[in-house]
């Protein structure tokens, strides 16, 4: 069975299950996800990012968002939804919220689960990718397996 280490920051939609489910196609594929609560870490980039994309609110609402022990539970319910479904496309699929050093949590399960790639499902983080400090640019100086960078979608798209 092929192992995919899932890295994402929001619940997936139905878009983004369908992607990262047919990627191999009919083959059984087991997930592992990685959540890591948005919070108060890297907020000004956030705001940035959605200047960029036009999406005024957006950097608005940055500042509305929980933090620390707060975001704890709205990362929960986002987790076990994103499981859900998963599994509702009859895929193994467990996960894990990272609070702090995503990188090394990355790769640590990518050792633990000799994962055989890692997906990174973010929205787009322009500043971040610019300067190659993003997830995916990041991983792939951490871990041993093929990093692939996706974005992630809104529901409404």
């Amino acid at each position: 069975m092929f192992t995919s280490v899932l890295m994402i920051e929001k619940p997936l939609t139905s878009v983004d299950v369908d992607f990262v489910t047919t990627l191999h196609g009919d083959d059984p594929v087991s997930f592992v996800v990685l959540l890591q609560p948005r919070g108060d870490r890297d907020r000004l980039l956030r705001a940035i990012d959605d200047v960029a994309l036009g999406e005024l609110p957006e950097a608005i609402r940055e500042g509305d968002e929980p933090e620390g022990a707060e975001a704890l539970g709205p990362a929960a319910q986002s987790l076990e939804h994103s499981l859900r479904a998963l599994r509702a496309r009859n895929h193994s699929a467990v996960g894990h919220i990272v609070e702090d050093h995503p990188l090394d949590r990355l790769r640590a399960v990518v050792e633990e689960t000799g994962a055989d790639e890692v997906i990174v499902l973010t929205a787009p983080h322009f500043v971040e990718e610019f300067f190659h400090r993003d997830w995916a640019s990041r991983a792939r100086h951490k871990v041993g397996v093929p990093v692939l960078k996706l974005f992630a979608h809104n529901e409404n798209e």
